[in-house]
């Protein structure tokens, strides 16, 4: 689904960056739901796209939903701040360094986010081959969080506001992925979070969410491994069942059942691998922003200027906008030729520092717009980040995971 949206902004403003006393937030802003809730059930999600030479990986495509945003301009509104402007620091290398390079260096930070509308079985009952039906991905970053483990995205990369159900189903960060590449390991998600006006009304100003991750996962061997009939049934018990298989055999002319699960290794916590953003809220429209994403899929006149396999980025001023066909009265847009295809999610990064490759999240891509009409995309929109955007990100940051291999 594509919703076309009505696009407009006014300038403003330069960044505010003072680390200030946190806004208050009420309870009832924030929203949570739940997504792989125990360590088998992660290991699930994790077999799921891991096994089968990361087939569903490399099977999914970006997700666009809601990305077009046409170019009818409105000459007022747009975001204002609800409190002080405050920020969290990033956590990454601390080394000092003293290079240079007239080359932007891409943060580790980023990846893919996928997640699928449910699976199949495409082999046998006794050695099933699960599919992931409709598998997609978006673009996301690792932000900072007390127990380093956190990712921030669109609200529209997480909830499904096709369906209406709740949440997408088998949701998992990459960072780094590249064809079927997992360099850091697969995160899954155990909890999200989102404003409760985006949960409840799909209200475009809060467009946002935040994702607690257990550790890391690498699969162990190729090939799952032997164990034994009650390991099994534990895991079948408990939802495990991407992550086992059985199958009878002829041993010593008699026919037996043996039972095979695959084996992960513990990969580590996502900002111990790959660091984490800083974040910033409540800032002055106007400032600069690095976009950083996974563009994919074709501008309005047919160009295919992005694949989506590498990450890319922009560089722009900020500027206030509105969109009134989702209810978004408080956005801001950057120039940006970015496509909407994988570009979901992606991250805006205010003071970015090239040699440590962090600065301070301050918008997610949620739609895209060809403001000129010579049908190429030129600006991408974000919900403001304003204090209750902080809320829901503090109530996230400071849940604990841990590791499930």
């Amino acid at each position: 689904m594509k919703r076309t949206l009505a696009l407009g902004g006014v300038a403003a403003g330069l960044l505010a960056s003072a680390l200030v006393t946190q806004p208050a937030n009420a309870a009832g802003d924030v929203a949570s739901d739940p997504l792989a809730t125990t360590g088998i059930a992660a290991k699930n999600v994790a077999a799921l796209w891991l096994t089968e030479g990361a087939a569903n990986l490399i099977a999914a495509t970006p997700y666009d939903v809601e990305t077009q945003v046409a170019s009818k301009h409105v000459s007022t509104g747009g975001p204002t701040a609800d409190t002080k402007p405050g920020v969290v620091p990033a956590i990454g290398d601390e080394k000092a360094t003293t290079s240079t390079s007239k080359n932007v260096n891409l943060p580790k930070t980023t990846g893919k986010v996928f997640f699928s509308d449910g699976f199949e079985n495409k082999g046998s009952k006794w050695w099933p081959k699960w599919v992931a039906k409709n598998p997609h991905w978006c673009t996301a970053t690792s932000v900072q969080s007390n127990y380093r483990n956190l990712v921030a995205t669109a609200g529209s990369c997480v909830y499904n506001t096709e369906t209406n159900s709740a949440t997408m189903e088998n949701w998992v960060f990459v960072p780094g992925y590249y064809q079927g590449k997992t360099p850091w390991g697969v995160y899954v998600g155990k909890q999200a979070f989102t404003h409760y006006d985006y949960d409840v009304y799909e209200d475009g100003d809060r467009n946002y969410a935040f994702v607690t991750v257990y550790n890391g996962l690498q699969l162990g061997t190729g090939a799952p491994v032997e164990i034994t009939q009650a390991e099994y049934d534990t895991y079948q018990k408990n939802g495990g069942g991407f992550t086992t298989r059985r199958k009878t055999e002829k041993v010593d002319g008699k026919w037996v059942t043996k039972y095979y699960a695959w084996k992960f290794k513990d990969a580590g916590r996502l900002g111990d691998n790959v660091g984490g953003q800083g974040f910033a809220y409540n800032q002055k429209v106007g400032q600069n922003v690095y976009v950083f994403g996974y563009p994919s899929g074709s501008h309005p006149d047919g160009n295919a200027a992005y694949t989506g396999k590498t990450l890319k980025w922009t560089y722009g001023k900020t500027f206030a906008a509105k969109a009134s066909a989702i209810k978004a009265e408080e956005l801001i847009g950057v120039k940006s030729s970015f496509t909407g295809e994988g570009s979901l999610g992606s991250a805006w990064i205010a003071q970015y520092k090239n040699a440590r490759r962090l600065g301070y999240l301050n918008g997610v891509t949620i739609g895209v717009s060809d403001t000129d009409g010579n049908k190429r995309y030129d600006t991408s929109v974000s919900s403001y980040f304003d204090g209750e955007t902080y809320g829901v990100y503090k109530a996230a940051a400071n849940l604990w995971t841990g590791s499930i291999a």
